[in-house]
């Protein structure tokens, strides 16, 4: 299910309720994977927990369009699920959902008592988080109060950051009012807003429910709202009978002398005016108008329709031609988001007025307009760290940005997975559009996407257009290139792509975690390709290296003397980056627990317990292991004299 492209960050209102929530679920999606995972967020119903969801999947979509995010229900999960266990396909449905970079799980509460599904579940928890893979869920209640759970299951959702979102309070409330008002285009009379902001309702969609009233009666009635109308018209809701009976009245809702409007008599009240003031035709374009326009459509036509003082002749057919541009435009998004997801959040797609260029998107669309994916703004070349390990390959990336096309075409990156390499072809991809002119297309893409969008072009007989998106780049980066080995129908379309971008002069980049000689079933002709440009090795970082990138990532937390921590810290030897990073990760976070300032001492202290150096031939028995992840018995413990042990053991 793919999020709507309506909930963003920009548009979610923040308070003292829910600021907190997102904060993290902004942290989340501008580093996914690395920060909060999972991240649990939970509240009443109706207070912005999907709309926040979908916040985070189109920020992390729109700084990365090869991200394969996936947000989907409970209901839905188990749904999936049971259909890949009846049709046989339960490892295929394990292997889709862990190539998912970002997976939002909505109204979790409902795991109650479903341990089939919290199983799965907590392979699959395990799994995207050993991979690096970000985990959103969301639910009523938090993990703890979640009845009827495997208790490994609660232990992981709460290993994250569990955040709540409360109800709005007043200025919040106002902000809301203002934002939905200013959005439709409708104004109010000063203190209206801020008296409908006074009524404590308990979620968001109650409040814009009594502001759809005020619209509607405001609008139906052609007069401008007093504050004290307020009340009058929402007299029936339970949040405005409270405030009333908090303080005094209103003059309006007093009914007969000594007695209270009752809602029979409001609703009486309500429809004389209406018939009275409002001429039928009125009444159905204001109809079509509200319900339009919660339906997220924009409403130009109906209002300038509204607008005349007298009833049009045409004005039933003008209600008809609107609601068949609406299912047109509704039409056209499936098909354009059947060809590429992020266009569903063009704005064409929303006003019938704008039809004709809906239909041109699509049109651009279907005849391969539609670049394919280019390289992550989050790798930057002066972000890239150079040392002896990585400087061959480094410089050969340079020099095909200097000169695209001509010189190491194509470039063939390999290395063990974790020492930079996808950093490295996205910095060089962004590069090259920079080098190119910048209003350019550069694919940049992992060679699992590249035969995904290969799979389904077959599955939709639109081969063809597939082709020409990849032929009308002016650059192709493809990162993993070793899963297409043995792939026949891929590495056939790969061959035909690579000879034409070659030959009018195209840059070709690749990386691998083995170099092309060494790729069992890669077909001889894509092998001499691949060998005939520039093949260079990047291997685990050297101990210069290393020191840089620890600097580089202490810099960004409190600590004392980060140089000699670094410098400590370097002296281990690790076989990627991944390793730094989740070492400076341990130490940071152990710190935090512990509630000192991170210190040479304390990582000494932290990483060798035993006093111990690093260096000592001595052999250890030992795992790094995360308490949370890991049952007791698979943990294999230190044991400093075995024999000693051994005997204690079989005594």
């Amino acid at each position: 299910m793919q999020v709507d492209a309506r909930h963003r960050f920009d548009n979610f209102i923040v308070g003292s309720a829910n600021r907190l929530a997102v904060a993290a679920a902004r942290a989340v999606a501008e580093s996914p994977g690395s920060t909060y995972n999972p991240l649990f967020v939970y509240s009443s119903s109706g207070l912005g927990k999907t709309h926040l969801m979908g916040a985070i999947g189109n920020l992390v979509q729109q700084r990365s369009r090869e991200a394969v995010i996936e947000y989907v229900t409970l209901d839905d999960f188990v749904e999936q699920l049971h259909a890949a266990v009846a049709a046989g396909e339960s490892e295929r449905f394990k292997q889709r959902y862990q190539r998912i970079d970002l997976l939002m799980v909505d109204d979790v509460q409902f795991l109650t008592g479903r341990r089939e599904t919290q199983s799965e579940m907590l392979r699959l928890l395990n799994a995207m988080q050993g991979s690096g893979n970000q985990i959103v869920m969301a639910s009523d209640r938090p993990p703890s109060d979640i009845s009827d759970v495997d208790e490994r299951l609660i232990t992981r959702l709460s290993g994250g950051l569990i955040v709540d979102i409360a109800s709005p309070d007043f200025e919040t409330r106002v902000a809301i009012l203002r934002a939905k008002s200013d959005e439709r285009g409708i104004r109010f009379r000063p203190g209206v807003i801020e008296e409908l902001g006074r009524l404590e309702f308990t979620n968001v969609r109650e409040l814009q429910g009594a502001l759809n009233r005020l619209i509607a009666f405001q609008t139906l009635g052609g007069d401008q709202l007093q504050a004290e109308d307020v009340h009058t018209v929402l007299g029936d809701l339970p949040e405005a009978q409270r405030a009333s009976a908090g303080g005094a009245k209103p003059a309006a809702l007093a009914g007969a002398p000594g007695g209270p409007l009752d809602f029979q008599s409001f609703l009486s009240d309500i429809a004389t005016a209406v018939t009275t003031h409002v001429e039928s035709w009125k009444l159905r374009v204001a109809e079509a108008i509200a319900y339009w326009n919660g339906e997220g459509y924009r409403t130009g036509a109906l209002d300038r329709l509204l607008e005349e003082t007298t009833q049009p002749p045409h004005y039933e057919a003008v209600l008809r031609g609107y609601a068949a541009f609406v299912e047109r435009l509704k039409a056209l998004e499936s098909q354009a988001t059947g060809i590429d997801s992020a266009l569903g959040a063009n704005e064409a797609f929303r006003d019938p007025e704008r039809l004709q260029e809906a239909e041109a998107v699509v049109q651009r669309a279907l005849s391969g307009a539609t670049p394919p994916p280019g390289p992550s703004s989050a790798f930057t070349r002066a972000g890239y760290e150079v040392g002896h390990s990585n400087q061959l390959a480094v410089r050969a990336a340079d020099a095909v940005v200097e000169t695209p096309g001509q010189k190491y075409n194509p470039l063939f990156v390999h290395g063990p997975s974790g020492v930079g390499k996808t950093h490295l072809l996205h910095a060089l991809a962004n590069e090259l559009v920079r080098a190119l002119g910048g209003n350019v297309v550069v694919a940049c893409v992992g060679a699992q996407q590249f035969m995904d969008e290969l799979i389904a072009a077959i599955q939709e007989d639109t081969v063809d257009r597939w082709r020409q998106r990849y032929r009308r780049i002016e650059g192709l980066v493809i990162d993993d290139i070793q899963f297409v080995a043995s792939k026949e129908r891929t590495q056939d379309e790969l061959f035909h792509v690579f000879n034409a971008l070659h030959s009018a002069g195209k840059q070709l980049v690749f990386a691998s975690d083995r170099p092309p000689r060494d790729l069992d079933g890669l077909e001889d002709r894509l092998r001499s390709r691949f060998e005939g440009g520039l093949v260079v090795e990047m291997q685990s970082p050297d101990r210069a290296l290393r020191e840089r990138l620890y600097a580089r990532y202490l810099a960004s937390v409190a600590s004392e003397d980060p140089e000699a921590i670094a410098a400590f810290l370097a002296e281990r030897p690790v076989s990627s980056v991944r390793e730094i990073m989740g070492t400076v990760n341990r130490v940071v976070a152990s710190a935090d627990t512990s509630g000192v300032p991170l210190s040479l001492a304390f990582a000494r202290a932290e990483l060798e317990p035993s006093g111990r150096s690093t260096h000592q031939d001595a052999p250890v028995m030992k795992a790094e292991v995360d308490a949370f992840f890991v049952d007791d018995e698979k943990i294999v413990w230190e044991w400093e004299e075995m024999g000693s042990r051994l005997i204690e053991e079989f005594k």
